[in-house]
C-alpha cells in the first residue's frame, strides 16, 4: 500500500455542475463540441477525398477519411486491384455523411469514375503504365475496367503472339498502356502488347545482330499455316516452309509439329534487313537418300505408298524422303493413252520394280507392268494366226475398229473384215465402244505390237454361194433401200446388196424408180473379189424389146429371101397376090410385138 500514490481531489471541482451534467465548469458544452469538430476533416456530400484503408475482410473494406466515423466499401469495388492492403490510400466519393444509422456512406467506384477521365487523359499524355481489371470478353477483344471506366482491349493488343484462348484472361488484373481516346464517344482503347514490344524490340535487335546462316537455334511454334510454320526465336519470328519440315512429303504441317512445341531449327537464309528469316527443320537430319540401302539395284522389287498423282504418272515413297516415279507407260503393257489415275490413287500401297536408280541425282524410276510377263514375248503361242478370241472394242477410226484381247494385246479389225455382205461406211454402224466382239487372228505384227483381226472370217464366205445364185443375166426381186446421187442401193435375197445406176432405174413407162419400191432386177455384173453386184431394172424390158426387134428383122430378112426370086422370075412385076402376102407377114410381126 505504501507504493500507492496519494490521490487528492481537485480543489476547485464543481460537484454541483457535475451533477447537472456539466463536466467542466469553465467550458460550455458547445465549446467542447466545437473543439472536437475542429480535430476532424471538413467534408461535404458528393466530394471526392482520399482515405486510408484501416481494415479489410472478404466482403468489405473499412476506410478512414479523418471524419468522426469510418466508411465501409464493398471489396468488389477493388477487384481491379488484388494487391490492396491495410494502410493503402484510396480515393472515395462521399455519398452521404450520415445515413439512417449515422453511418458515413462512401463509394470507391464513383470516386474513380469522377476522376477517371482526367487520369485516363493524363495516362495517354504521359504514356503512363496503368492497371486494369479484365471484366469479360467481347467481339474482337476484351472489356477492361480502368479507373472505373470500361475500356476496350483489342485481341491483337493482348500479347505479341496470337491468342488461342481469350477466356483465360477474364478476371485477371494486368498492366496496360492507353493507346487511343475518343473524347466525343467516351471510348478508350488500351494495350498490353505495347508494354512488351519495346522490351522485345531490344531483344530482337540483339538476336538479329547475331544471326548467321547455318546457325542452329531453339524456337517455339507460334503459328501453323497451310504453307508452313512460324517459329518464335525469342522476339524474332522465322518461317519453316512446308517443304523444309521433313524430307518426306507433308500435306499438313500439323502432321509434323504442334503449337507451343519447342524445337531446334537451322537458319537457311534471311534478307538484308533480316526481317524475313527462312528456317529449316529437316536439314538437322541426314538426307534419306544417303541412308538408302547401298545394295538396292535396278530390277529389285520395292514397296511404297502413292504420295502424289499426276496424269503422267505417280510418285511412290519407298522411305520418308525417298521417292520414285512410275510413269503411266510403265503401268501397263497396253499402248492405249491412259491417265495414271486409271491405275492407282494417293494412299495406295503398291509394289514396283526399280527401272533406273541415280543416287547422285537422287532419282529413281519404277514400273509395275514388269511384275507381269510381256504378253508379246509369247504372242505366237498364245494368239496364233487362225485362233479365235473375244475382244473388247476400245476405239473407232474411219477404216476400222481397235480392240483389246487382253491387257497389252491390241488389234485392228479393218472395216472390210467386219461383214461379208453389209456395206459399212463407219464401224459405229456395226458395233459400239466397250462391247465384246468375236475375232479371228489374221496376221501378227510383233515389231509394232499389233494384231490384224477379222470378224467376218468366223463364218464361211457366202460369196462362194452367191456366185452360183446371182449369175449375170439372172433376174431377182429387189427393194430400193437407199437413193444416192450415183444410183440406188438394192436389197436382194440372202441379205446381199446390189447397186443400180440412175439409167438402170428407169421403168417401162419412162418414170424413175423410187425409194422402198420393189421391182425385178437383172444382174448385169458380178464381182466376187470386190463383193459387187451391178443390177438393172430397165434392162429387163429393154432386152425383151431388143429380142422382138431382132426377131422382126430376121422375119423380114427371110421374107425378102423368098420374095426376091419371084420378082426376078416374073420380070419384077408385082401382082395383087404378092401384096396380100406381105400384108399378112406384117400383121404376123405386129402380132408378135
Amino acid at each position: 500500500m505504501e507504493n500507492l500514490k496519494e490521490v487528492h481531489p481537485i480543489e476547485d471541482f464543481n460537484w454541483d455542475a457535475y451533477e447537472n451534467g456539466e463536466t467542466l465548469s469553465n467550458v460550455s458544452k458547445e465549446d467542447q463540441e466545437k473543439a472536437y469538430d475542429n480535430t476532424l476533416n471538413k467534408v461535404g456530400d458528393h466530394e471526392v477525398v482520399d482515405g486510408t484503408v484501416i481494415a479489410m475482410n472478404k466482403r468489405e473494406v473499412v476506410v478512414n477519411i479523418g471524419y468522426k466515423s469510418d466508411g465501409i466499401i464493398p471489396l468488389s469495388e477493388f477487384r481491379y486491384n488484388p494487391d490492396l492492403k491495410v494502410g493503402d490510400t484510396v480515393e472515395v466519393y462521399i455519398e452521404n455523411q450520415e445515413d439512417k444509422k449515422g453511418q458515413l456512406v462512401l463509394s470507391h467506384k464513383k470516386a474513380r469514375a469522377t476522376r477517371s477521365w482526367d487520369r485516363i487523359n493524363a495516362a495517354l499524355e504521359n504514356e503512363e503504365i496503368i492497371k486494369g481489371y479484365i471484366k469479360c470478353r467481347t467481339k474482337g477483344g476484351m472489356i477492361v475496367d480502368v479507373f472505373g471506366i470500361e475500356a476496350f482491349l483489342p485481341g491483337s493488343q493482348i500479347d505479341v503472339k496470337p491468342i488461342r484462348d481469350y477466356d483465360v484472361f477474364v478476371g485477371k488484373t494486368m498492366e496496360f498502356k492507353v493507346v487511343k481516346i475518343n473524347q466525343e464517344f467516351k471510348n478508350v482503347v488500351v494495350s498490353h502488347k505495347a508494354l512488351i514490344e519495346a522490351e522485345l524490340e531490344q531483344q530482337k535487335k540483339e538476336i538479329i545482330s547475331k544471326l548467321e546462316k547455318g546457325q542452329v537455334l531453339e524456337g517455339t511454334v507460334k503459328n501453323i499455316t497451310s504453307y508452313g510454320v512460324f517459329i518464335d526465336l525469342g522476339g524474332v519470328d522465322g518461317l519453316i516452309h512446308i517443304t523444309d519440315l521433313s524430307w518426306g512429303r507433308v500435306s499438313d504441317p500439323h502432321e509434323v509439329v504442334q503449337l507451343d512445341q519447342k524445337l531446334n531449327v537451322v537458319i537457311l537464309d534471311f534478307d538484308d534487313e533480316k526481317k524475313r528469316i527462312a528456317l529449316g527443320l529437316k536439314q538437322l537430319t541426314p538426307h534419306p537418300w544417303d541412308a538408302l540401302d547401298p545394295n538396292l539395284k535396278v530390277g529389285d522389287h520395292v514397296k511404297g505408298k502413292v504420295v502424289v498423282m499426276a496424269d503422267y504418272g505417280a510418285f511412290i515413297e519407298i522411305a520418308p524422303g525417298v521417292e520414285g516415279l512410275i510413269h503411266v507407260s510403265e503401268m501397263s503393257w497396253s499402248q492405249h493413252l491412259r491417265s495414271a489415275q486409271d491405275f492407282m490413287k494417293v494412299g495406295d500401297e503398291v509394289e514396283a520394280v526399280i527401272l533406273t536408280l541415280d543416287r547422285e541425282e537422287r532419282k529413281m524410276s519404277l514400273g509395275i507392268k514388269q511384275l507381269k510377263p510381256d504378253p508379246w514375248e509369247t504372242i505366237e503361242e498364245k494368239y496364233p494366226v487362225g485362233s479365235k478370241h473375244t475382244a473388247k472394242v476400245r476405239n473407232f477410226t474411219n477404216f476400222g475398229v481397235f480392240v483389246e484381247i487382253e491387257e497389252g494385246v491390241d488389234g485392228l479389225i479393218h472395216i472390210s473384215d467386219l461383214s461379208w455382205t453389209k456395206k459399212i461406211k463407219h464401224p459405229s454402224e456395226f458395233t459400239q465402244i466397250g462391247a465384246d466382239i468375236d475375232v479371228v487372228v489374221l496376221e501378227i505384227d510383233k515389231e509394232n505390237r499389233r494384231l490384224s483381226l477379222g470378224h467376218k472370217q468366223l463364218e464361211d464366205n457366202p460369196w462362194d454361194v452367191f456366185e452360183t445364185v446371182f449369175t449375170v443375166g439372172s433376174i431377182h426381186e429387189g427393194t430400193i433401200v437407199e437413193m444416192l446421187d450415183k444410183g440406188a442401193v438394192v436389197a436382194l435375197p440372202y441379205g446381199v446388196e446390189g447397186f443400180a445406176t440412175p439409167k438402170h432405174l428407169v421403168k417401162e413407162d419412162g418414170t424413175q424408180a423410187q425409194l422402198d419400191e420393189k421391182l425385178q432386177f437383172k444382174v448385169i455384173e458380178f464381182n466376187k473379189d470386190a463383193k459387187r453386184i451391178i443390177l438393172s431394172h430397165s434392162r429387163i424390158f429393154e432386152d425383151v424389146a431388143k429380142a422382138e426387134e431382132k426377131a422382126e428383122k430376121r422375119a423380114k430378112k427371110s421374107a425378102k429371101k423368098e420374095e426376091t426370086p419371084m420378082i426376078q422370075n416374073q420380070a419384077a412385076s408385082t401382082t395383087l397376090g404378092d401384096i396380100d402376102a406381105l400384108a399378112a407377114l406384117k400383121e404376123q410381126l405386129e402380132g408378135k410385138k
